[in-house]
C-alpha cells in the first residue's frame, strides 16, 4: 500500500514538473505575428492640372466653362447628390420627404454646416441661390431658366425648407444638383451684377476645401492654392493642401505629370493616352460618360419611306461594327449603348437585349421583307425605293471617321448613304428644322441623372421639342409620362422597363455607344474611386477620404508615405 501511494506521489511530481515546463514553453515561444493595419493620416499635398483657365469660381456662372466646374466641387456643395447609379445622396441636406401627390418636397438641413467663414447655414441660402436662378440671367441654360420660375420655395425655418410645384414632376430632385451661395456675403446682387464680384475669385463655400490665394504670373493666372476645411461637415479631407494649376490643353498637362510637376491630369484623351498608358506610376480610372453617340433616323421624311419599317431599322443597326469602331477610331474606350438609357443606371433595363454585328443576317432580313439588289449591289425595297439618304455629322476628325466607318459598314448590305459634315451650329439648326435624312449625333446628357427620356422620345417632343426622329409611339411615350409624375422609384423602374422593351423592339433610331472619361493620379494618392460621371467634376465627390500618409495603428512612429 505504502508502494502504490509513493509511485503516485512520483506520477504527481511528474505531471507538475511536465506541465510547468511546457508553460514557461509557451510563454517564452513567439506567438503569431500581429499585423499594423495601415490608418489614412493627414498629410502631403495633392497638385492637379485641369485643362482649361480660370473665369470665375461662381457655381452659377461656371455652366459654360468645366475648369470652373472641377474647382467649385471642391468649394462648393448642393443639397443633394447622386451616386454611381443615379440614386440622389444626401449633401447639405440630411433629408427630405415628398407629398403624396408629388408636388412638394420638403428638405431639412444638416443641423451643423458653416461657412468658409465661420457663418451657418441656412435655408435663406437655398432661398437666395433659387432666387438666383429664378432671375432670367443668360448666363443661366435656358431650360433652368424656363423651370424655375414655376416653382416656389419657402423656409418652415432655418433648417427646412418646402419647395412647391405647379404639379407633380419627378425627375425634380435632377434640378437641385445646384451649388448654393452664401447669401450674407451675396444676398443684395443679382446673378449679373455678380458677373466682375471680387466673389468669384476669393470664393466662400461650403465644401471640403477652402480657397486660400492665387498664382498669378504676368497678370495670369496659372493655378490655385487651396486648403483643407477641417470643420467640413463629411469630414476633414486627409490631404491638407490641393494646388491646382491650368493648362491650356491635354498635351501640356500630360507633359507637366510626365516632368513630375503634377500628381494628376484632370482628362487624358485618345491624344494622350499613349503616354499615359507608358507611365508606371500613373493610375487611370475610366468612367462612362453620360454622352450617348447614336444615328439618329428622320422617321417623318416621306421620301424615305424604308425608315418607318422596324426590321430596316434593325438591320441598319445589327450591320455596324460597334466592337470595331470602338477599338480602331475610339482606342477601346466606349461602351455599347442597348438603348437611351445609361447601363448602370437604377432605371436601365438588362433584360431588354442587344443587337450583335451580323452583316449577312441584316442583308438576309432585308430580302426576306422583299427587299432586292440590283447589279450594283444597291438594296431597293419592293417598290423600287434604293437605299439612299444622306448621313450628316459633326464636321470634326473623330466624327467624321466614325462616319465613314459606319457608311463602309452600311455599304455591305446593300445601303449607300452620302456623309456630310457639318458645324455644329449648322448641324443643329437641320435638326431642329427636321431638314435631315440621318444623323450622328451625340446626345448630352450631363449633368442630369435623373434618367427620364421623355425630351427625346415623347409624342409632344416631335414638334418643337427634342423628339428630332419624329418616334410616334403612344404606348411608350405613354409609359415615359406616367413615370414624370409618379415619385415612387420602384413605379418608375417597371416603367422605364415597358419602355425600354418598346425601343429596343420598335429602334426608332440607332444607339451606338457611350464614351470613356480617363482620369490620371498618381499611385502615391490612395484611395481614389470613381464611378459613371454626370459632370467630370464628381471626380471629386470623395476627396476628404483621399490620403498620402498612413501610420500603423498598432506600431508607433511617425507617419510615413504609402507605397
Amino acid at each position: 500500500m505504502r508502494k502504490f501511494r509513493w509511485q503516485l506521489v512520483i506520477i504527481l511530481v511528474t505531471g507538475l514538473v511536465v506541465g510547468l515546463l511546457l508553460y514557461f514553453q509557451q510563454t517564452a515561444a513567439p506567438g503569431p505575428k500581429v499585423e499594423s493595419t495601415p490608418s489614412p493620416v493627414s498629410g502631403g499635398i495633392y497638385t492637379e492640372a485641369i485643362v482649361g483657365r480660370l473665369m470665375r469660381l461662381n457655381p452659377l456662372l461656371a455652366y459654360q466653362n468645366q475648369a470652373d466646374r472641377d474647382v467649385n466641387r471642391l468649394i462648393y456643395n448642393s443639397l443633394i447628390h447622386f451616386d454611381a447609379s443615379g440614386q440622389a445622396q444626401p449633401e447639405l441636406a440630411e433629408s427630405w420627404t415628398y407629398s403624396e401627390d408629388g408636388t412638394r418636397y420638403t428638405f431639412t438641413l444638416r443641423p451643423e454646416v458653416y461657412w468658409h467663414d465661420g457663418v451657418r447655414l441656412s435655408t435663406q441660402d437655398v432661398i437666395f441661390t433659387v432666387g438666383l436662378l429664378q432671375g432670367q440671367s443668360a448666363f443661366i441654360p435656358e431650360d433652368l431658366r424656363s423651370f424655375w420660375p414655376e416653382v416656389r420655395v419657402n423656409a418652415l425655418s432655418d433648417e427646412t425648407l418646402q419647395f412647391s410645384l405647379p404639379e407633380a414632376f419627378a425627375p425634380f430632385l435632377d434640378y437641385l444638383n445646384f451649388q448654393i451661395l452664401p447669401a450674407h456675403l451675396l444676398g443684395d446682387l443679382s446673378l449679373d451684377a455678380m458677373v466682375d464680384h471680387p466673389f468669384n475669385i476669393h470664393p466662400i463655400g461650403t465644401g471640403p476645401y477652402k480657397f486660400v490665394d492665387a498664382d498669378v504670373q504676368d497678370g495670369q493666372i496659372q493655378g490655385l492654392n487651396l486648403e483643407a476645411n477641417t470643420d467640413y461637415f463629411l469630414g476633414a479631407p486627409f490631404i491638407p493642401d490641393l494646388v491646382i494649376r491650368y493648362f491650356p490643353d491635354e498635351g501640356s498637362a500630360s507633359r507637366a505629370y510626365q516632368a513630375g510637376e503634377v500628381d494628376g491630369v484632370s482628362r487624358i484623351g485618345l491624344d494622350t493616352l499613349g503616354p499615359a498608358l507608358a507611365q508606371p506610376d500613373l493610375n487611370l480610372y475610366s468612367s462612362v460618360e453620360p454622352r450617348l453617340n447614336m444615328v439618329l433616323l428622320n422617321l417623318k421624311n416621306e421620301n424615305l419611306p424604308f425608315f418607318g419599317q422596324a426590321f430596316t431599322r434593325q438591320a441598319m443597326l445589327s450591320a455596324i461594327n460597334r466592337r470595331a469602331i470602338i477599338d480602331q477610331n475610339l482606342q477601346g474606350q466606349a461602351v455599347f449603348a442597348e438603348g437611351p438609357i445609361m447601363l448602370g443606371n437604377w432605371a436601365y433595363y438588362s433584360g431588354q437585349g442587344s443587337y450583335a454585328f451580323d452583316p449577312e443576317g441584316a442583308r438576309q432580313t432585308l430580302l426576306n421583307h422583299g427587299m432586292s439588289t440590283d447589279s450594283d449591289g444597291l438594296m431597293h425595297t419592293a417598290e423600287g425605293v434604293a437605299l439612299q439618304f444622306t448621313l450628316l455629322c459633326l464636321d470634326e476628325p473623330k466624327q467624321i471617321e466614325i462616319a465613314q466607318a459606319i457608311t463602309r459598314n452600311w455599304g455591305t448590305i446593300g445601303i449607300q448613304p452620302d456623309l456630310e459634315p457639318l458645324p455644329y451650329a449648322a448641324l443643329s439648326a437641320r435638326l431642329n428644322a427636321r431638314d435631315y435624312d440621318a444623323a450622328l449625333v451625340e446626345l448630352d446628357l450631363s449633368g442630369t441623372p435623373d434618367p427620364d427620356p421623355y425630351p427625346f422620345w415623347g409624342q409632344a417632343m416631335i414638334n418643337g421639342g427634342q423628339n428630332y426622329a419624329g418616334w410616334d409611339n403612344r404606348q411608350a411615350s405613354e409609359f415615359l409620362e406616367q413615370a414624370r409624375i409618379n415619385a415612387d422609384q420602384a413605379e418608375r423602374t417597371r416603367l422605364y422597363r415597358n419602355f425600354q422593351g418598346i425601343f429596343h423592339d420598335e429602334l426608332p433610331s440607332l444607339p451606338l455607344f457611350y464614351p470613356v472619361y480617363n482620369y490620371g493620379v498618381k499611385n502615391t494618392i490612395q484611395n481614389v474611386s470613381i464611378g459613371p460621371l454626370f459632370d467630370p467634376s464628381d471626380r471629386f465627390t470623395d476627396i476628404n477620404e483621399w490620403y498620402i500618409l498612413t501610420s500603423n495603428r498598432n506600431t508607433p512612429g511617425a507617419p510615413e508615405p504609402t507605397p
